[in-house]
């Protein structure tokens, strides 16, 4: 894929996903609320969306910001995100945070990279997040999604998220860093999947050098 493709990209990708179901933290972002935005992204990590969804809205319907959420019992959180992946060590870092989070900022999510790492159970990944969707800072946030993707397109040539977001920062216009994760994780949850894409149905195949793709749809 040529660099200068990447507007032509983001345009068309903009119509595909405007069909699609929204990712479920994108949809708890809405209530602009960074509290909100930092724990439902804490039970999306190896979580499936719909489990996502499901589990934030138990948590928040007990508890919707950090003094409420650190005074719930461990067991209760755990209770209350189940079925979530790793559901134990994410209630205990979800109240570990909202503990801190009160005591040490004074109730507010941090709105810096830098301050978000140093919770319990927050990578960049979620750092970024918090700071684009939360506070509407610019970020990139890299998930599994946007790491692959933007590797089978051809537009970066990196191995980890890590090295994806820094690649992106370097390359991708500023004018769409809030939007590529909303847009890029929709699209993988749909139509250009992990594994067996949907490429015969996504309108980016006359651009796409589709990276490892073996088996496609």
């Amino acid at each position: 894929m040529k660099d200068e493709s990447i507007h032509q990209v983001i345009e068309i990708l903009r119509k595909e996903v405007a069909a699609l179901r929204e990712p479920a933290v994108t949809q708890v972002s809405r209530q602009r609320d960074p509290f909100k935005v930092l724990i439902s992204c804490i039970i999306s990590l190896r979580t499936k969306d719909e489990v996502t969804r499901e589990s934030s809205m138990r948590l928040f319907e007990a508890a919707g910001g950090p003094d409420t959420m650190s005074a719930l019992a461990q067991e209760r959180v755990e209770k209350l995100i189940y079925p979530a992946g790793f559901y134990r060590v994410k209630a205990k870092n979800i109240r570990e945070i909202s503990r801190r989070i009160a005591a040490e900022y004074h109730g507010r999510v941090p709105d810096e990279i830098d301050e978000l790492l140093k919770l319990p159970g927050v990578g960049r990944k979620t750092a970024n997040l918090v700071v684009s969707m939360g506070f509407g800072k610019p970020g990139i946030c890299v998930d599994t999604h946007v790491h692959r993707i933007t590797n089978r397109l051809g537009y970066v040539k990196t191995k980890t998220p890590t090295q994806t977001e820094f690649a992106l920062r370097d390359k991708l216009p500023p004018q769409y860093w809030m939007d590529v994760n909303d847009i890029l994780v929709t699209y993988g949850q749909n139509i250009c999947t992990p594994i067996s894409p949907h490429c015969s149905a996504c309108r980016l195949s006359p651009c796409c050098d589709r990276v490892g793709v073996g088996k496609s749809r």
